[in-house]
């Protein structure tokens, strides 16, 4: 399981520019069942995803095809974890 931090490195009015991009690319990851959950940081500074994958590799593969990526606005932070405490709920997505 991985955390994947994101941090803005540009001006807000880039990142509105190419948010319905980014939306998609989301989109795309959540229908493929590798994003569990993401989301703004507040003060909205960049964002965050918890992505199930199998390698650090794919995770990278995977953030290579953001826009954020692509046009420069954003760092990612990748933190590698195992997941051993959680609600009944998302057993599923740890198994």
């Amino acid at each position: 399981m991985f955390l994947i931090l994101l941090q803005y490195i540009r001006p807000l009015t880039a990142i509105e520019h190419y948010l319905d991009a980014h939306k998609a690319f989301l989109d795309k990851y959540y229908q493929s069942g590798k994003f569990i959950l993401s989301g703004r940081r507040k003060p909205r500074s960049g964002g965050l995803i918890l992505c199930k994958a199998s390698s650090r590799k794919e995770v990278e593969q995977i953030i290579a095809e953001d826009p954020f990526d692509k046009f420069q606005l954003a760092l990612y932070e990748i933190i590698e974890f195992e997941p051993t405490t959680y609600v009944n709920e998302l057993q599923t997505y740890f198994n």
